[in-house]
């Protein structure tokens, strides 16, 4: 119960303290906003075409989203040193990250079913299968999540958390095949996109959306469950060289 308690006070600490810092705004909120309404006014109320970018728009509102949420919560303390003062508490290291990042993964989920909502009003989405679709968002956010904490653990100032995370962002919405397949890529490419997680997890969305998955659904969400765990144990031993002697 006690731990239960302290999750909870440092999780809904963070949501009330840093999630609406500005770069949380323009990163996290206002430019996945922005890319779902420049596609979806491109593609205007076309069923294929819009079908074909709601999983790229989603995976894009989760990964900005998320990784914006770490940069912000993690690197503010860490330069406050009130992290320092967290890792001294008397609750295990994992339940503590866990409780750092459980409000980013809420708020990617969150921000992914806002294209959802937006395309409700354009096109009929009752062939999804939502049954693929929500577990894919759910690990998606997980996996960038821990991504954003990977990050922002290695760096001591926001702007370079929001610097480096575009490092691994922008080359995974090309790379990833969020808005076109993997096997059109060059082929010295692919490997560099089969070692990303954000792959997998969009591979589930496309075949959810419209079919177009390139793998089975079961096969797509084990990796991306096993990039979520390898992210996060990279993580903590991260910190616990950094911080814990």
């Amino acid at each position: 119960m006690k731990l239960w308690i302290a999750f909870w006070n440092i999780l809904h600490k963070d949501m009330r303290t840093y999630y609406l810092k500005p770069p949380n705004i323009s990163w996290g909120l206002i430019f996945p906003l922005a890319w779902t309404g420049m596609f979806f006014i491109k593609s205007g109320s076309a069923l294929g075409s819009i079908q074909t970018l709601l999983p790229g728009v989603v995976a894009i509102s989760i990964l900005f989203g998320t990784t914006s949420m770490l940069a912000v919560t993690v690197t503010f303390e860490k330069k406050n040193r009130s992290f320092e003062r967290l890792l001294l508490a008397p609750i295990p290291l994992e339940v503590l990250m866990l409780a750092k990042t459980g409000g980013a993964i809420l708020f990617g989920v969150a921000n992914a079913f806002v294209p959802v909502v937006m395309a409700v009003f354009l096109i009929d989405l009752s062939q999804v299968a939502w049954g693929a679709f929500i577990p894919a968002v759910f690990l998606i956010a997980v996996a960038s999540t821990f991504l954003g904490l990977f990050i922002a653990v290695a760096v001591s100032e926001v702007f370079e958390a929001q610097t480096f995370s575009n490092f691994f962002r922008f080359p995974m919405i090309f790379l990833c095949g969020l808005f076109f397949p993997v096997e059109k890529l060059p082929v010295f490419l692919k490997p560099i996109s089969y070692a990303l997680p954000l792959t997998y997890g969009a591979d589930v969305l496309h075949g959810a959306v419209h079919g177009g998955h390139a793998m089975p659904f079961s096969l797509d969400l084990a990796l991306l469950s096993a990039f979520c765990v390898g992210l996060f144990v990279v993580s903590l031993h991260n910190i616990r060289r950094r911080w814990i002697v």
